[in-house]
Formats: C-alpha cells, sequence, structure tokens
C-alpha cells in the first residue's frame, strides 16, 4: 500500500494517535501541540480518510493496522504509546496483536472489544443504507453531531463535519463492513502492556459494555471515565482529556 498521509511533530518518545471513523489526523490538532513539548507525536490519516482519502481502504480491522505498522516501519520507529479513538481504537487493539513488543503503553478511548457495537445510536446496516442514499457528505455531518452532548452547537462539530466529508465513500462502506468482522474479545487477556480505558459518560456510539468489557478483560487495566462528555471527549473536554493521558504517559 503507498505511504499514508501523516503528521508528526516534537522529539521525545513515540506517541500514535490513531483516528475513528469518518476522523483524520487534524482531529488530533490540540494534542499534538500540548503533547509534542515532550513526545514524538504521530497521527496517521487510515487509508481513504483525510489526506489520504486517495488511497483504497481495506476492509478489516487488521487490514488497518498493518497500515500503521507499515507506515511506523517507514519512520524507523521501532517502540512507541499507541492511542486509538473508536475505530481506531479497535485498529491499535488489532496493531497490539501483530506487534505486542512494539506498544510501550496503550490508551482505548472511546471504544471497545466488538465492532458490531451493542447500544450505538444506530445499528451498522442503518449507517450502511443512510451513506449509500445520502452520500458520505451528509453521513459526516449527521454521525459528527452524536459525537458531542450538544451536537452541532458544540465546539469541535464544524472541524468533525469538515474532516469527515474527506472520506471516500469505499472507504466508509469499507470500514462499516470491517467492523461487522471484527471481534477482540479472546486477545483482551494477552494484552500485557499497561492499558489505560477512557470513556466520555454519554457516548452514544459505544455503550458502557464496550469500554466495561475492555477494562474488565485487559489485566490490570485502568479506567478513566470523564463526565459531561460524549464520544468526542478530546474536544469537548481538551484540559481534561490531556491531563488524563499526560498523567498516564508519565
Amino acid at each position: 500500500m503507498p505511504n499514508l498521509s501523516f503528521t508528526r511533530c516534537g522529539s521525545g518518545p513515540a506517541l500514535v494517535l490513531v483516528h475513528g471513523y469518518l476522523g483524520a489526523s487534524a482531529v488530533w490538532a490540540d494534542q499534538v501541540t500540548h503533547f509534542s513539548a515532550t513526545h514524538d507525536v504521530i497521527c496517521p490519516d487510515l487509508p481513504g480518510f483525510g489526506e489520504s482519502a486517495h488511497l483504497t481502504a481495506p476492509d478489516s480491522i487488521e487490514g488497518h493496522a498493518q497500515a500503521v505498522l507499515d507506515l511506523l516501519d517507514d519512520l524507523h520507529v521501532a517502540t512507541f504509546a499507541l492511542l486509538g479513538h473508536s475505530m481506531g481504537g479497535m485498529i491499535v487493539q488489532a496493531m497490539v496483536k501483530l506487534a505486542p513488543h512494539r506498544i510501550k503503553k496503550l490508551v482505548l478511548y472511546g471504544t471497545g472489544p466488538l465492532g458490531v457495537l451493542p447500544g450505538r445510536f444506530e445499528t451498522i446496516a442503518t449507517s450502511r443504507a443512510r451513506l449509500m442514499a445520502e452520500g458520505v457528505a451528509a453521513t459526516a455531518r449527521r454521525i459528527a453531531a452524536t459525537w458531542f452532548l450538544q451536537g452541532e452547537q458544540a465546539e469541535g462539530y464544524a472541524l468533525c463535519a469538515a474532516v469527515g466529508q474527506k472520506t471516500s465513500q469505499q472507504a466508509a462502506l469499507a470500514s462499516l463492513n470491517a467492523w461487522e468482522h471484527w471481534d477482540g474479545r479472546s486477545n483482551l487477556a494477552q494484552i500485557a502492556c499497561p492499558t489505560l480505558v477512557l470513556w466520555g459518560s454519554h457516548d452514544k456510539s459505544y455503550a458502557w459494555s464496550q469500554p466495561e468489557a475492555l477494562w474488565r478483560g485487559i489485566p490490570g487495566a485502568d479506567l478513566a471515565v470523564v463526565p459531561n462528555a460524549a464520544h468526542n471527549v478530546h474536544l469537548e473536554k481538551p484540559l481534561i482529556f490531556n491531563e488524563i493521558l499526560a498523567d498516564f504517559l508519565a
């Protein structure tokens, strides 16, 4: 696969941030600014998303995981702290399975171990049907509103809606297919690196059963629940999010 687009800033130990569905590296701007003082922050645009929208997206979570690992190989980054949000959280779980020796610390944020997403605001089948009927732009605007307590009035909504519209339709559909065929529950007990599960208490994408399964299934995992926040805690409550992440990385 051709090289992914990515954002990279700072120096120090590597910190890799993997975005979610209809996302891109641009959603991590505040975290890049904050953590580049202490870390080599690397934020890939997954195939079919953001500035990598011209690339064909894999139709499996493992395919995305390998694409990120290949990028890190190209950048000669051997070991790193790893954070994945939403679909990105599934991807980083697959990365841990593929290359457990490379991940020093793991953050599973607004995510879970099961791609079917029980308790999501709508089923995957509904998302697929509406995507095909309404197109990527309308889907990105509609779904982004569910990521915030204040919906379209939230400060970070415009950014997420704009970023989401860069996604190719092929990637948007392939990702939904990837979720339906992914189940990481059997690997949770094998995750040996220090792990933090981070979740917004009003998340409509990943109901409590998902982060709870991560927290209870990964040996020694820590848990941070941020009140008055939904799916995009890093945009709704950036100061709290950054403090929690900095404390864990330290």
